[in-house]
């Protein structure tokens, strides 16, 4: 075995506590797999730094640019992602070598006193980031009678609980899988169901990443990294994805998906897509679903997401995304 092949993989992550769990979780993946050592690159990305609010920024890739350009530089070997930041174009110089087994896709609430959702007092103040969970938690607040107020927040998970904590809001949004990850789900009053608030594409899945080719690593780094790949979480996040593109929409367009498996007994037959888009103030809503059989091939997984898109555009969905990308 040459030198070269005994060195470290070096993986590619941001530095929040919830990117090193992830990326964490992937590097003893990969040290089980391969048998080599795997040593964690920490990044720093322009998502990290700036104060803005996503909307603002784009959201599009802001979180993944400075992995992807470590990857490429030769840096680091692979680069460990949240799924939902991606852009959803691919770079053709970088493969995404592997979608593990998707976590808990759904949305957590965080309230004080244990609130569920709909227990809130009139005028709860709900904090979250995302104009996806404000357009789906204000249109779910006024089907129901409720009034409640959503505001924009930034920051890592210890941030936006510790806006409850210190009474400043009366509840959170975060996703699931981040928590579970990060060993907090027990701080979670209430998972939103999804036939509540859908989440956004991609949302519980993780992405490895690679230079496209790449064979400096002592073997094909792509075919070795596609062993941790779960067929049945990529068709999903490629169909929830392709929706995102066919709608023209960035990561952090007001656009949630989300693609299951319907069962026959043990027996899987179906994919279920479901989408909706709808303006923050949550007063429009355009919600659709469609079924197919379960994609065999990833362009079978993007006509799904392209034909529940062209259905959504047809119901209006492009006048409720704001500015189109």
């Amino acid at each position: 075995m040459t030198e070269r092949a005994e060195r470290p993989l070096r993986l590619g992550t941001r530095r929040s506590a919830l990117a090193m769990a992830q990326s964490g979780q992937v590097a003893q993946a990969v040290r089980q797999l391969t048998g080599r050592a795997v040593e964690l690159v920490e990044i720093t990305t322009y998502g990290d730094t700036t104060r803005e609010h996503l909307a603002q920024i784009g959201g599009t890739g802001v979180f993944v640019t400075a992995l992807r350009d470590a990857v490429l530089r030769g840096d680091v070997d692979f680069a460990v992602h949240s799924l939902k930041d991606l852009p959803t174009g691919q770079p053709d110089d970088l493969t995404l070598a592997a979608v593990p087994l998707r976590e808990d896709p759904r949305d957590a609430l965080v309230a004080r006193d244990g609130l569920t959702f709909a227990e809130l007092p009139s005028g709860a103040r709900v904090g979250t980031g995302s104009p996806r969970r404000m357009a789906q938690l204000n249109a779910y607040a006024r089907s129901h009678g409720m009034a409640i107020e959503t505001v924009p927040i930034r920051g890592n998970v210890d941030t936006r609980i510790g806006y409850v904590r210190s009474g400043e809001l009366d509840a959170v949004v975060l996703a699931a899988a981040g928590l579970n990850r990060l060993g907090r789900s027990d701080e979670v009053t209430e998972f939103l169901s999804v036939d509540f608030i859908l989440p956004a594409p991609g949302q519980g899945a993780l992405a490895i990443e690679c230079a496209a080719g790449n064979a400096g690593t002592g073997t094909d780094l792509a075919a070795m990294l596609a062993e941790l790949d779960d067929p049945g979480s990529r068709a999903a996040v490629t169909a929830e994805r392709s929706l995102l593109a066919a709608l023209e929409a960035g990561c952090s367009a007001p656009v949630g998906a989300l693609a299951d498996l319907l069962a026959d007994g043990q027996v899987v037959t179906e994919m279920r897509l479901r989408g909706v888009v709808g303006t923050t103030d949550g007063s429009t809503l355009v919600q659709l679903s469609t079924t197919g059989p379960v994609p065999t091939s990833h362009g079978d997984a993007i006509a799904l997401g392209r034909e529940l898109a062209s259905e959504m555009l047809a119901k209006g969905a492009a006048g409720l995304m704001g500015e189109r990308l």
